[in-house]
């Protein structure tokens, strides 16, 4: 079997677990240290039972940053809350799959929009599923932990997942 391509590695921390009282020096710190962007995880109480943050935060994050930021919508119905998170600087806007009806419907609104798709999918979702559309993605997030709490133990059994998701892709032309 032949090595897989070298793949580009971006590091995009969570600012889910930053000091929000101290949220601009902690994006000053990470940017120091040279992260590529930041994730925002964005959650409603409903598809996960924690609440997080809305567009507010994440415009005050844009007016620190110029790094692209990957907005992770952990909520139901992500199709509403596309347009405000991106007209307060999101760029990227991952959402789980289990959270709705048309996914590829999703993501050609996002690009349409100027942003990129991403899907997510919870450990016990199979990469199966995503199926001959995996490529209508412009990532896929193979959750390791439970979506919505901070501080979870990884598990193993996603490193599988994700090679996986790899080779569905591949297989299905790469993107």
């Amino acid at each position: 079997m032949a090595p897989l391509p070298a793949r580009e590695i971006r590091i995009a921390p969570s600012l889910l677990s930053a000091d929000f009282a101290d949220l601009g020096a902690a994006i000053r710190r990470a940017e120091e240290a040279g992260v590529e962007g930041f994730h925002l995880d964005v959650m409603d109480g409903h598809f996960v039972p924690n609440i997080s943050f809305g567009p507010a935060l994440v415009a005050a994050v844009r007016r620190r940053t110029r790094l692209p930021l990957d907005i992770h919508l952990m909520v139901e119905r992500p199709e509403r809350l596309v347009e405000p998170f991106r007209r307060a600087g999101g760029d990227r806007f991952t959402f789980h799959i289990e959270a709705t009806d048309a996914p590829t419907d999703l993501a050609r609104s996002i690009r349409a929009s100027g942003g990129e798709a991403g899907l997510a999918l919870r450990p016990e979702t199979a990469i199966a599923r995503v199926g001959p559309w995996i490529n209508e993605f412009d990532a896929i997030l193979v959750m390791t932990v439970t979506p919505g709490f901070s501080g979870q133990t990884f598990r193993p059994e996603g490193l599988g997942k994700i090679s996986e998701a790899r080779a569905l892709s591949d297989a299905a032309g790469g993107r």
